[in-house]
Parts: structure tokens; C-alpha cells; sequence
């Protein structure tokens, strides 16, 4: 199963379409203004630095356009914009009329790279000040302010509809990727179990009958002690039903031989696939006991499938760190909806919800705590390093090696 192939390591289905179109749409209406621009009666050096800016343009606008997995990093794009506003409003003051249809793509920066709350008002109020500029004296136009607005809403929209669409798309291919990992986990897990349950007993009986012949302990098949010959074939057969045994068992491991990093690299690579921005705190240790990883990884994997799922997340941090006997893992997003968690375990969504998380962090003797404020929703695990007397240890219930 290791070699699985991974889906989100290359651009996701659509790119190409989208960016095409966004491509097209910033180099075509940059070329119009240029060609306005060159053939205006200004100055030679006026027209030179105004084709100079447009020549700059394409650059910073696809930089705030460009869907996942090239989507930058949200202070890179707060940066752009704002170099965007500057690039669009100071041109207006000498090109006038020729320099209004950038607004368009101002304001679609704005629905794309601010919150949603702050978004929608600033990219009106960018709509807003072409009409508002053309009824003053600083930029003459035979166009109508009801014209400019819906020149600049229609470029907008339209902006905001590619770009949001492939990010859209970009985290449904994130999200099918983590599904795939989930049902391959829980596949592996009913294998494993399968083979201790069905092989591992029957190995364990095939050694105790065994030494039991060769003590000639007076089974009705042998009621006295075994030939020389016999002997040998059972002390082989027994080695070997040991060895196959101790095989099983390292391979009926819940969880195998992954680990807590490599969980941690799964999460890092299906988040920044979907346009979240990802941090992770990960210092050197040594793996854990078995329990507590397999614990932590299934916390791990529940919660970012509820930030794909639930969430409108832009940026996730994931901490793990050993403090006290304990370790610690805590995710923590921006995606937070008003007044609830992301994931409340609420009937119809898909996975074990808060609740489930919680008993198995609690089973270990752990603490699960999650807490939601301004936006921002922080899940905590904290499991002790060596439960004692676990239950779900992988040699809890089971038969003793011979």
C-alpha cells in the first residue's frame, strides 16, 4: 500500500482551464489599454511608464489569481493587493478613461484575497469610485456612471468566478485524496485484524499442540513419547509456527509501520493542495508507544478531513510536541464558522464527530479539548507518552508469544 499513487502532488483537474481563461481575460483587456494608451496624445514618457505599468500587471494580477497548487502565500497576496490598488488608482489621475476598466480586477482581488466579511464591502466601494471619479474633475469620460459599474461588476464577477471555481476544484482533489487515505487506513486496519484473528490463532494452537506431542504429554494421538525423527520434524514445525507468528503480529500492528510524521506529511500535502496555507511544528523525538500513535493519527486524520470539509480555512497550524510525559497535537484554523465548531458531530456529516475523538483520547487517559474564537478553531489532544494498562495496546487481548 506504500506505494500508492498520490493525486495531490500535481496540479489539480482544471487548472489549466481556469488559468487559460484567466490568462486570456488579464492579457486581452491589458492589451485594449494599451493600445488606447499608445495611441492617447500624451506625452513620449507619460505613454513609455503607462506601458511599463500594463507590462507589470498580468505579473501581480495572476499572482493574486493563480488557483492551488501555485496559489501564494495569503501575506504575499496581501502585498499584491495592495501594489494592485496602487498600480490602478495613480494611472487614473493621468490616463483617465483608459485606465478604468482595471477597476474590475481590483475589486475581484478584493473578493479574492480579503475575508469575507470585509470583502464584499471594499470590492463595492472599488465599483463604486469609478462613477463616483468620473462625476468629478479628475477623470474625464463620455461613459455613463451606470456604464462604468457594470463594466467593472461584470470584470469582477468574472474574476472571482474562475479563480473561485479552481480553488473550489483544487480542494474537492484534496478532499477525495484524504478520503482515499481514510478508506485505505481503515482497510488496512480490518486486514490486520483479520490476519491476527484468523492466522495468528491458529499458529498459537499449532505451536501449544505441538509442544504438547513433543513432551509426549499423552495426547490420544500420542500417548508416548515421540521417535527420535518425530521429534525433529516437531521441534521444526514448531520454530517455524513461531516464527510465522511473531510475523503475524508485527504485521497486525494497528497501523503498521506509518507514523506519527508520516500522517503529518499526508496532512501537510492534501491541505496546501486545497489552497490552505500549512505550518507544522514537528522537533525531533522517537515514535511513541503504538496506542498513543495510532490515537493521535486518527485525531490527526478526523481533523483535517473537517477542515476540507467544514471549514473555509485559508491557513492551518499543526503542532506536535512531547511537554510533561505527554504528547501534544493541536490544529488550529482560521475557517471557523460564527458561533460553532467546523465538525460538531452533527447527524448526516461523515466521520466520528468531536465526540468520538474525545473517547478515544480519553481511553488513554489522555485530554481532548477544542475551543472556537474570532474565527479561529483550535483542537487539542494530549495522550501520555506510555499508558499504562491500555487497552487498545496491540498486544492488548492477544494470545503471549510462545
Amino acid at each position: 500500500m506504500r506505494g500508492t499513487a498520490r493525486s495531490g502532488t500535481g496540479a489539480p483537474q482544471g487548472f489549466g482551464v481556469a488559468i487559460g481563461a484567466l490568462a486570456v481575460l488579464v492579457v486581452g483587456s491589458l492589451t485594449l489599454v494599451a493600445l488606447e494608451v499608445a495611441s492617447s496624445p500624451l506625452g513620449r514618457r507619460t505613454v513609455v511608464a503607462g506601458l511599463t505599468v500594463l507590462v507589470l500587471m498580468p505579473a501581480v494580477m495572476l499572482g493574486q489569481y493563480a488557483p492551488p497548487p501555485y496559489r501564494l502565500p495569503q501575506r504575499r497576496r496581501w502585498w499584491l493587493l495592495l501594489v494592485q490598488a496602487v498600480l490602478t488608482y495613480l494611472p487614473l489621475l493621468l490616463f483617465n478613461y483608459r485606465w478604468l476598466s482595471l477597476l474590475g480586477f481590483l475589486a475581484g482581488a478584493v473578493l479574492l484575497t480579503l475575508p469575507p466579511n470585509a470583502s464584499v464591502p471594499i470590492a463595492l466601494a472599488v465599483g463604486a469610485s469609478g462613477p463616483v471619479l468620473s462625476t468629478t474633475d479628475l477623470i474625464t469620460t463620455d461613459r455613463s456612471p451606470l456604464s462604468l459599474l457594470l463594466s467593472t461588476a461584470i470584470t469582477a464577477s468574472t474574476v472571482f468566478a474562475v479563480a473561485h471555481l479552481a480553488l473550489l476544484a483544487a480542494r474537492l482533489g484534496a478532499n477525495r485524496e484524504h478520503t482515499a487515505h481514510l478508506a485505505e487506513q481503515r482497510e488496512r486496519a480490518r486486514m490486520q485484524q483479520d490476519l491476527h484473528d484468523l492466522v495468528g490463532s491458529s499458529l498459537t494452537a499449532i505451536v501449544l499442540q505441538g509442544e504438547v506431542a513433543l513432551r509426549g504429554g499423552g495426547t490420544p494421538d500420542s500417548p508416548s513419547p515421540a521417535p527420535e525423527r518425530a521429534r525433529g520434524a516437531l521441534t521444526e514445525i514448531i520454530a517455524l509456527a513461531r516464527r510465522l507468528h511473531d510475523d503475524v503480529r508485527s504485521i497486525s500492528r494497528p497501523d503498521g509501520d506509518l507514523s506519527l510524521s508520516d500522517e503529518l506529511a499526508h496532512a501537510q500535502r492534501v491541505l496546501a493542495a486545497s489552497g490552505v496555507e500549512v505550518r507544522t511544528v514537528l522537533p525531533p523525538w522517537a515514535e511513541p508507544d503504538p496506542a498513543v500513535v495510532g490515537c493521535l493519527r486518527f485525531v490527526l486524520r478526523e481533523a483535517v478531513g473537517n477542515v476540507l470539509q467544514h471549514s473555509r480555512a485559508t491557513s492551518c497550524e499543526i503542532a506536535l510536541r512531547a511537554d510533561g510525559g505527554q504528547i501534544r497535537l493541536t490544529v488550529r484554523n482560521d475557517g471557523a464558522a460564527e458561533g460553532r465548531a467546523p465538525a460538531d458531530g452533527a447527524p448526516g456529516r461523515h466521520g466520528t464527530g468531536l465526540a468520538g475523538l474525545a473517547g478515544r483520547v480519553i481511553a488513554l487517559g489522555g485530554t481532548f479539548t477544542t475551543t472556537s474564537e474570532d474565527g479561529t478553531f483550535v483542537l487539542t489532544a494530549a495522550v501520555p507518552a506510555a499508558p499504562a494498562g491500555d487497552s487498545t495496546s496491540p498486544t492488548a487481548g492477544r494470545a503471549p508469544a510462545p
